[in-house]
């Protein structure tokens, strides 16, 4: 699985519309208005590369509100809920 954060700079005035039109995009799994430096983080997981390119700039990008968008490729996640998960395989 490939999971990249996306930043996306909207209008002001279109972010509910603009975070509920790209949760909808499939390949988005989460969106998040946030404060700081961008108005909304989206999730996106694909299992090929290509797919990146189809989901943020064939459609996220092209969404109404969309101003500006920043991308970032994770390598690698780490997370307190995995690594519970992987220490109680076999445990049940």
């Amino acid at each position: 699985m490939i999971t990249a954060i996306v930043m996306v700079h909207t209008a002001t005035d279109r972010i509910p519309e603009t975070a509920q039109a790209i949760a909808d995009l499939d390949g988005v799994s989460e969106v998040y208005s946030c404060a700081g430096d961008v108005d909304l983080i989206a999730v996106v997981k694909v299992s090929e590369h290509d797919q990146l390119a189809d989901v943020i700039a064939g459609r996220l990008s092209k969404i109404e509100g969309v101003r500006r968008t920043d991308t970032h490729i994770a390598f690698r996640s780490y997370s307190r809920a995995d690594t519970e998960a992987t220490f109680s395989v076999g445990l049940d």
